[in-house]
C-alpha cells in the first residue's frame, strides 16, 4: 500500500501545480518569504488527499478503530479546508484560529471521550493549546524549499519503526502511510521546489502528527518523549523565535523571517543545505537519543534535555528572533 501511495501522491502533486498555475495561485514573496520568484502554492493537497484517501480505505476494511479515524479524517478535513480557502483568498486569521481550535477539540472528543471531573478539563484544555501549537509549528517552518516536507517524512517515518519496534504495528503502519503521502509530495518540492505545500498541507501535517502523538501518548509516557525529541529542531526554533519576540516587544503575529532556520538559509545562502543540516541533525543526534529513550526509559528527561540544549545553542547562536537577519 505505501508505494501505491507514494506515486499517487506524486502524481496528484503535479495536477495540483497544473491547477494552482491555471488559476494563478501564486506565493508571492513578502516579509516571512526566503524565496524571490513567485512560486505555486497549494501542493499539500495532494498529501491530504492520498493521506486520508488511505485511512479512509484501511477503515472501511476494518484496519483501524473508529475513535482514531474520525480523529484524523474529521479534523483533518476541518484543517485542510480553511487551508485551502486561506491559499485561495487570505482568510482573517481570528476564523482559522476558530477552525484550528474546534479541529483540536475534536480529536480529544474521539480520542479521550467527555471528561468526567475538572482535572479531565485542564488536562483537555491544555491539549486543546499543545494541538493548536502544533499545528501552526509546520506553517511556520515552512519558510525553505523542502524543509517542512522533509520533516515530516523523518518524523513520521522515525516514530512509525520506533513503534514497530515497540509491538504497535497499527500506529506504525499508519504512519509509514503519511511518511509515503509526504515523501511524493516532496519530489515537487525539493530545492529548487516547483510548488510550495501552501497552509492546506502544513497545518492538516502538524494537525495529524498531533492526534499520532496523542494515540501513542496512550502507550505510555516514554512515546510522547520520543515524539518531542523527534520533532526538536521545529519544536526549538518556533519556540525560541517567539519567546524573544515577545520578549524584545516585537508584533509577535506578525509575518517575519526571523526563524533560525532562515537565519540560516540568508547566511548559507541556500536553502538545499539547510534542509540537508537540519535532516543530518535529525538523523545524527535527535534519532539516537529516541533509541534510548527506549532503551533506558528511566532517563528520558536527561535524553530530552541533551536533545535541545544544543538546539538552543544554535537558536542563539543564529540569533533566532532578532527584528532583522544579522547575517
Amino acid at each position: 500500500m505505501m508505494p501505491g501511495v507514494l506515486f499517487l501522491s506524486m502524481f496528484s502533486t503535479r495536477i495540483v501545480l497544473r491547477y494552482a498555475l491555471h488559476k494563478n495561485l501564486l506565493d508571492i514573496p513578502n516579509l516571512r518569504s526566503s524565496h524571490d520568484e513567485p512560486t505555486p502554492r497549494g501542493g499539500g493537497l495532494a498529501i491530504v488527499l492520498t493521506f486520508l484517501g488511505a485511512i479512509l480505505i484501511l477503515y472501511l476494511l476494518n484496519g483501524m478503530p473508529k475513535p482514531l479515524f474520525w480523529a484524523l479524517f474529521g479534523g483533518g478535513v476541518l484543517v485542510s479546508g480553511i487551508g485551502f480557502l486561506d491559499d485561495h483568498q487570505d482568510v482573517p486569521a481570528r476564523w482559522r484560529f476558530l477552525v484550528h481550535i474546534i479541529a483540536a477539540v475534536w480529536a480529544i472528543f474521539w480520542l479521550r471521550g467527555n471528561p468526567h471531573g475538572v482535572g479531565d478539563w485542564v488536562s483537555d484544555m491544555l491539549l486543546v493549546v499543545c494541538i493548536t501549537w502544533l499545528l501552526n509549528l509546520f506553517n511556520f517552518m515552512d519558510g525553505i524549499d523542502g524543509l517542512a516536507v522533509g520533516e515530516a517524512v523523518f518524523v513520521s517515518f522515525a516514530a512509525a519503526i520506533l513503534l514497530l519496534g515497540s509491538g504497535f504495528s497499527g500506529v506504525g503502519f499508519r504512519l509509514f502511510l503519511l511518511a509515503a503521502a509526504c515523501g511524493g509530495f516532496a519530489y515537487w518540492n525539493w530545492p529548487p521546489a516547483k510548488i510550495f505545500m501552501g497552509d492546506v498541507g502544513s497545518g492538516f501535517l502538524g494537525y495529524i502528527l498531533s492526534v499520532f502523538i496523542l494515540e501513542s501518548a496512550g502507550f505510555g509516557q516514554k512515546y510522547l518523549y520520543i515524539w518531542l525529541i523527534l520533532l526538536g529542531v521545529f519544536l526549538v526554533d518556533t519556540s525560541f523565535t517567539l519567546i524573544r519576540r515577545i520578549l524584545t516587544s516585537q508584533n509577535w503575529i506578525q509575518a517575519h523571517r526571523s526563524h533560525a532556520y532562515q537565519h540560516a538559509a540568508i547566511l548559507l545562502r541556500d536553502h538545499k543545505k539547510v534542509t540537508l543540516l537540519v535532516l543530518a541533525i535529525n538523523f545524527l543526534w535527535l534519532l539516537p537519543l529516541s533509541v534510548c529513550v527506549l532503551i533506558w526509559p528511566d532517563r528520558t528527561f536527561l535524553f530530552l534535555l541533551s536533545a535541545y540544549l544544543p538546539l538552543v545553542w544554535l537558536a542563539v547562536k543564529l540569533q533566532a528572533g532578532m527584528r532583522c537577519s544579522p547575517f
